[in-house]
């Protein structure tokens, strides 16, 4: 089995920056569409219930032919990714080769689903996640069903992990990729990093803001002077108007994993982690109260969800992914 230990990028390939953007990079997307492209998997579009009238769009991706698959992945992009980032390709097409079915779900307002639902995504809506796990469950009852996720979504796939048995979602394993551990520290770690985080996420996450205020007039608070803030101001503006939370620090409360809050967790994680990693500071690891079912795993290397191995854009966390979700169900 693959071990974090493994991970032994080239010297010229161990910067945490170089790691990170290059994750993003457009090298990288063409990586995951050419690499899916090569399975031979057809995808379709799914609508999922998630509860109380929300929709959530995800492609469901299997190989053709009379061959049985060994269970059902769904994968969980992170924060303002979606179905088509690179890495939610590459891992479905280290998935499909594993023998899986893929399942991609875009968040509320990720991809091209803000037209769906009136309400703004934000990062405590996990109640919906868990409520499309468990539509996706009972259409597809014979398969054992795993989950990942990378980022925000290795939050959230801990989370729906940790809700999964109350809900009666039958889920058998997770694994998360560098998981957004306490949101209060990442934020700072974002505001005292290179500006160049700062400008990614909040040039990706206005765009999107625009795209629902067209879509919804009545979001007419989202106008181009609260589109002007720096990001925590502007997650201040989201949580003061379009949430029941009473500050900022109670909104990231409400979907931090850190200190004991996994403690009650019964479905098997496998967590792997970049000790580099310029956005999760890994310092907030040091305190982490992980239950026996989960197993964290911590790489020398690797940036914020990169773990690239070479030019091409390969990356050992989907190679890595795959082996411990095909672990889950017994492959």
């Amino acid at each position: 089995m693959l071990n974090a230990a493994h991970y032994q990028p080239p010297r010229w390939l161990r910067n945490p920056h170089l790691q990170s953007m290059l994750a993003s990079s457009r090298m990288r997307l063409a990586r995951g569409e050419q690499l899916l492209a090569a399975s031979g998997a057809q995808s379709r579009e799914l609508i999922l219930d998630g509860g109380d009238g929300v929709r959530l769009q995800a492609l469901h991706s299997r190989i053709p032919g009379p061959r049985d698959p060994i269970g059902l992945a769904l994968l969980l992009h992170g924060w303002e990714g979606s179905t088509e980032s690179s890495y939610m390709r590459m891992t479905a097409a280290r998935l499909l080769e594993q023998g899986f079915d893929v399942v991609r779900l875009n968040f509320r307002d990720h991809g091209n689903t803000h037209h769906l639902n009136p309400g703004i995504f934000h990062s405590c809506r996990i109640e919906e996640v868990v409520h499309a796990t468990a539509d996706l469950a009972r259409r597809f009852p014979a398969l054992p069903l795993v989950a990942a996720g990378y980022s925000l979504g290795g939050n959230f796939v801990l989370r729906l992990a940790l809700h999964a048995p109350a809900a009666g979602v039958p889920l058998r394993h997770v694994a998360s990729v560098c998981p957004v551990l306490d949101p209060a520290l990442t934020m700072d770690s974002i505001e005292q990093g290179p500006a160049m985080y700062d400008w990614y996420f909040r040039r990706k996450w206005t765009r999107s803001l625009r795209r629902k205020r067209a879509l919804f007039p009545e979001l007419a608070d989202c106008d181009d002077t609260v589109l002007k803030r720096d990001i925590r101001a502007l997650t201040g503006w989201l949580v003061e108007r379009h949430t029941a939370f009473g500050s900022l620090q109670a909104y990231f409360d409400g979907y931090s994993i850190a200190g004991g809050r996994l403690a009650g967790l019964q479905v098997p994680a496998s967590i792997l982690m970049a000790q580099d990693d310029p956005v999760i500071p890994f310092t907030s690891f040091a305190d982490w109260q992980l239950p026996a079912r989960a197993q964290l795993q911590v790489a020398g290397w690797g940036g914020h969800c990169g773990f690239l191995e070479n030019l091409r854009g390969d990356g050992f966390a989907e190679r890595w992914v795959a082996q411990y979700l095909a672990l889950g169900v017994g492959g």
